[in-house]
């Protein structure tokens, strides 16, 4: 009887294991379907803009929060209006399995990218005209 419980217990695990595995992949490709990977980078470790949170490694209980809170208004600032938009047809079970796949993902502590810098101008051609003297005798 022992053995059999033992063995439920370890065949349950697995399943939920595999369940796990099924909504990170799934949140995977819903990250990029919904164009999360458009502002937050790749596996939430590269925003486009350094205002933008990194959002990889994160807890998904709190990304599901954040989310839904962008979603219902409860979440209103400046950054939000875009993210606003994207989120408005994500579903709830939807918002879980992309947490999961953050919550996955190693976060990264390089910095975010920084916009880019204009090009160096290039100096006009100047004319330099030397005269040499030499001295009396």
């Amino acid at each position: 009887m022992r053995t059999l419980a033992i063995l439920s217990s370890m065949l349950l695990l697995g399943l939920v294991g595999t369940a796990q595995a099924d909504d990170i992949a799934d949140g995977a490709k819903l990250y990029t379907d919904k164009a999360c990977l458009s502002c937050h980078g790749e596996a939430g470790n590269k925003p486009i803009m350094t205002t933008y949170p990194k959002i990889a490694g994160q807890n998904a209980d709190y990304l599901v929060q954040q989310m839904k809170d962008i979603k219902s208004g409860a979440r209103n600032n400046g950054q939000t209006a875009a993210m606003k938009a994207l989120v408005a047809t994500v579903t709830d079970d939807e918002f879980a399995k992309i947490a999961k796949y953050l919550e996955a993902q190693a976060a990264s502590t390089a910095p975010a990218a920084a916009p880019a810098a204009a090009a160096p101008a290039t100096p006009a051609a100047v004319s330099v005209t030397t005269t040499t003297t030499t001295p009396a005798k």
